[in-house]
């Protein structure tokens, strides 16, 4: 929204949200990691969703005379949502243990794309409702300050480990450093949040380049005219983030049911349901970009299907992380993965995805079908990426009963 209403160029939305928000919000979360494995973690969740609640409130209120200033505050709104994401799977995985801790992850998992949609849809409604953008900005905090107070007034703080029935023998709480090289030389927890980190990639690069991938095929069709203005049509954008919303949810609740029966015919079948999602959805992904030359409904089922396979491994993956990390370093282990992540990931790809574009199309730049052809060869890297992680969960199937009793005798 101040991107558009400040009529400031289109970097600005990667300034707010890649390298702004993204690298306070990886950065910070290590040091979420620590605190959470260490104090009362519904306290400093509680705390973390007052404070991003209240920046976010705040930045409502600047104008455009203090761009620097709204520039940091998604920084800091980044702090605060990484003690979130970094303590809240931990107090979950303390809470249920086995099918019902899949199941609970599950509906955990189910509010990113949830929330995302609603945020969308409720910022737009109050913007376009009091012909001010800044509005977009106020209706979540009240809701966040809601939440962060009945988590703290209602939500236990269950024991470490209480769930997995380690209460009586577990070992007493280890150094940082003795976490770390744990964590390091667990096979298991390294594969899979380099898996992690192949999603993170794709999804980053799809979000921002797909829908200007689909537009530019359209012009090549010849079905809609080459924007030249400022402020394009965000048609597909809106398709593309409804897609999203859905297949997430879809992809989550796919993944927990698929994965309740697999474990019925093999220990393993966590990081092989993730392992066989990734190298499916590589295929539907890859027929994007032979289907969108001719035919965008054919994209959008590509991307449907590609998307939902992706997204079966959310919550999988968390609940991997919960049968080979010991109670006492969970949170380091989910903030580490969440640096990884973001790090490996979608921190980097829209850039990269971009400069590989630009680089392709430097001879042809008046042509709009080699502006076309050349993002859709960039955006070719994402299947092959996730055909990785693929490979990274096929790995993490071979250390992951090894790893998991480990974790059970310690």
């Amino acid at each position: 929204f101040p991107c558009l209403s400040w009529n400031l160029d289109q970097n600005c939305v990667g300034l707010l949200h890649t390298n702004i928000f993204i690298c306070s919000f990886m950065v910070a979360a290590p040091i979420f990691g620590y605190l959470g494995d260490r104090f009362n973690r519904k306290v400093i969740l509680s705390c973390g969703i007052f404070f991003w609640s209240i920046v976010t409130l705040s930045s409502s209120f600047i104008g455009k005379k203090y761009y620097w200033l709204f520039v940091l505050s998604r920084g800091l709104v980044g702090i605060g949502e990484s003690s979130y994401s970094s303590i809240s799977p931990t107090i979950i995985g303390d809470l249920f243990t086995n099918n019902k801790r899949t199941i609970m992850l599950s509906v955990f998992y189910l509010a990113i794309p949830l929330g995302s949609g609603l945020g969308y849809i409720l910022g737009a409604g109050a913007k376009d409702a009091a012909g001010d953008w800044h509005w977009a900005l106020r209706v979540s905090p009240p809701l966040g300050i809601t939440a962060g107070a009945l988590i703290l007034l209602f939500v236990p703080e269950p024991k470490r480990g209480s769930a997995d029935q380690m209460g009586g023998c577990m070992r007493a709480r280890t150094s940082w450093i003795c976490d770390m090289k744990a964590l390091a030389k667990n096979r298991s927890y390294v594969f899979s949040s380099l898996a992690s980190a192949s999603v993170s990639f794709a999804t980053g690069a799809f979000g921002m380049w797909i829908p200007i991938y689909l537009t530019r095929a359209q012009v090549v069709q010849k079905t809609v005219d080459d924007c030249t203005t400022d402020v394009c049509s965000s048609t597909d954008s809106f398709i593309f983030g409804a897609i999203t919303c859905v297949t997430g949810l879809l992809g989550v609740v796919i993944g927990a049911a698929t994965t309740r029966f697999c474990r019925q015919r093999t220990e393993r079948a966590d990081p092989l349901v993730c392992a066989v999602s990734m190298l499916g959805s590589a295929i539907f992904i890859c027929l994007i970009f032979v289907v969108a030359k001719k035919n965008i409904a054919g994209a959008y089922v590509c991307i449907f299907i590609g998307e939902t396979l992706l997204f079966v491994n959310w919550a999988i993956t968390a609940d991997i992380l919960m049968f080979v990390v010991i109670p006492t370093r969970r949170a380091t282990a989910v903030a580490f993965q969440s640096f990884i992540s973001h790090l490996l990931g979608d921190a980097g790809s829209p850039y990269l995805i971009g400069q590989i574009s630009d680089s392709l199309q430097k001879s042809y730049t008046t042509s709009a079908l080699w502006k076309f052809l050349s993002l859709g060869y960039a955006l070719m890297l994402c299947p092959f990426i996730i055909v990785l992680g693929g490979m990274f969960f096929l790995a993490t199937a071979l250390f992951f009963l090894d790893d998991r009793e480990k974790a059970e005798k310690q």
